[in-house]
């Protein structure tokens, strides 16, 4: 049996005939996820046109990640949603082309249709919008650069399609039995906590309210960042570099433009606090300081590179590669202990701002270690995935102990 997906698009013309653009969005039926985003400007056109042009790219964005899927479309527009269920006849010449080819895209019998409003289609209308912005520009639309998903989600309550809450626990559950079962850590003092998955059945509200967004800042490049030193909460607690500042501001720029910030805690490290400081100045919000939130103590090995490491502990760098409870030479802290401090201090920010917005000024390993454990990825994934000074990561976490990963390393700001 073939995958289910649900598409929501949209479209927009700035003047009707006038510049436009469309948005579309495929997402898991079962959790609400985000899977694939589609938009661009098309030049002069109608709403209507954009809109049909925005559902094929959604019927192909969702047949590219599975041909033999069965898709549910969603759209706030009545005359796409009638026209192509086939209770009202396409008059017009400009839209019976559009139909025809996006009743191609898969056999009929596994795509249904249901009218939605507007203010329930946001995340494809921000994408519409963007398209429409990039195009007045004379750009193209770039999906690292798009913020519709965090500021559709920081803007509502979370999208629930089907038993989102089931679905999510489902998901949950799975991954804790095939992230727990590999590790087996036989030490309780070394194991991190896995929370509990959420009681679900009909019982159960599928209206969790706002989810507590983090938007997770790594901190500007200081002088050990271009030549990749570890530097962690054990060694000389460098400032910002001149780039650094730079980077800074930049971002600071741009979470003022967004305006979805409300709360900014920082890691006590210098470098954080810096680039917390240049953020606060521009959204005229205080800087609360959380130490769970410092970089790892890397012992014996702050300042060096990772080639120094490996010529000089061998042994050492070895172990810390292969197991998250080897911790750095010298006394510094495993991935286990670091994995420990940051989730009591991650639940210690849910609770207090619990429903808000709040930027995590950090670092690297707190950043990884955040997205890792929202994700379920067992602890290798630390050496898998990118992350860029001064850049974007966001993670969104739900009243029934869900969490929801919105965005990794955007830079778009730094270009």
């Amino acid at each position: 049996m073939g995958r289910s997906f649900v598409v929501e698009a949209d479209g927009g013309s700035r003047g009707n005939p006038g510049p436009a653009g469309y948005g579309a969005v495929v997402l898991d039926p079962e959790t609400g996820e985000t899977l694939a985003e589609a938009a661009e400007y098309i030049g002069v056109a109608t709403n209507n046109v954009a809109e049909y042009k925005g559902l094929i790219a959604g019927l192909r964005a969702a047949h590219a990640l599975a041909p033999d899927a069965t898709v549910h479309v969603r759209m706030d527009s009545k005359l796409v949603v009638e026209q192509m269920s086939g209770r009202w006849k396409i008059k017009h010449p400009d839209m019976k082309p559009l139909a025809a080819e996006a009743a191609t895209v898969f056999p009929r019998v596994r795509v249904t249709y249901e009218w939605i409003p507007r203010e329930k289609n946001k995340h494809a209308d921000r994408l519409a919008n963007e398209a429409m912005d990039a195009g007045k520009k004379g750009k193209k639309w770039e999906p690292s650069a798009s913020t519709a998903d965090l500021a559709s989600r920081a803007s509502a309550p979370p999208r629930v399609v089907g038993d989102a809450v089931a679905g999510a626990a489902k998901a949950r559950a799975a991954l804790g039995r095939a992230v727990a079962e590999p590790l087996a850590l036989p030490d309780a003092s070394e194991a991190e906590p896995v929370p509990a998955a959420p009681a679900v059945g009909w019982g159960a509200s599928a209206d969790l309210g706002a989810p507590s967004t983090f938007v997770l800042l790594r901190h500007g490049e200081t002088a050990l960042t271009p030549e990749k030193r570890f530097s962690g909460s054990g060694g000389s607690d460098p400032e910002l570099s001149a780039v650094g500042r730079r980077q800074a501001e930049a971002v600071a720029r741009t979470l003022a433009a967004r305006g979805t910030v409300q709360e900014i805690v920082s890691s006590p490290l210098r470098r954080c606090r810096e680039t917390a400081d240049a953020v606060a100045a521009r959204l005229g919000l205080d800087v609360h300081v959380e130490e769970g939130l410092r970089e790892t103590d890397f012992g014996a090995w702050e300042g060096l590179t990772f080639a120094e490491v490996r010529e000089r502990y061998p042994d050492d760098m070895n172990a810390w590669l292969a197991s998250p409870k080897a911790a750095p030479t010298g006394g510094g802290e495993s991935f286990a202990t670091v994995a420990r401090r940051v989730s009591t201090a991650r639940d210690k920010l849910i609770a207090r701002y619990e429903g808000r917005t709040i930027l995590v000024v950090t670092h690297v390993t707190p950043v990884k270690t955040l997205v890792r454990l929202a994700l379920g990825a067992p602890p290798e994934s630390l050496f898998r995935m990118e992350l860029s000074a001064a850049s974007l990561s966001a993670v969104a976490y739900y009243a029934d102990g869900n969490a929801s990963l919105r965005l990794l390393n955007d830079t778009s700001h730094l270009r």
